[in-house]
């Protein structure tokens, strides 16, 4: 049951939901539980609740102009390409960049492995970082 929950948290927090993962995660890693399905299953809830928000913000993009942190985004994208994915998993940020490869009609599969790897990345350093602290 916690494996389901872990899925729900991760995915809310990839999207406009203001909810986060990170203590789950730490949590789940401190109590011992498998510390490479916590990070896939986090890292998969993650990543589609990123695929979400690109799929809604390529169908708002055909009605809306983007303004404010959505600009910033779109500019981010068009300035420094699949890269910028990476930061996916930044707090605020990271849900607008998202938005915005999904706007700018980014192609899917690089989106979705590069968009996957930050996030993957993300939650392995924050089981390290984690672990280290409650040490």
């Amino acid at each position: 049951m916690a494996y389901v929950a872990l899925f729900g948290w991760s995915f809310l927090a990839a999207t406009i939901v203001p909810v986060g993962s990170e203590a789950m995660v730490v949590m789940m890693a401190y109590r011992d539980y498998s510390l490479p399905l916590v990070i896939a299953v986090a890292t998969v809830g993650n990543t589609l609740g990123a695929v979400t928000t690109y799929l809604l913000a390529r169908k708002a993009a055909q009605v809306m102009e983007p303004k404010g942190i959505a600009r910033r985004a779109l500019d981010l994208i068009a300035r420094y390409g699949y890269p910028a994915l990476l930061f996916s998993w930044l707090p605020i940020i990271g849900d607008a960049i998202v938005a915005a490869a999904g706007a700018s009609c980014m192609r899917f599969l690089p989106f979705l492995a590069i968009t996957a790897l930050g996030k993957l990345l993300r939650y392995w350093l924050l089981i390290v970082v984690g672990l280290r602290i409650a040490e």
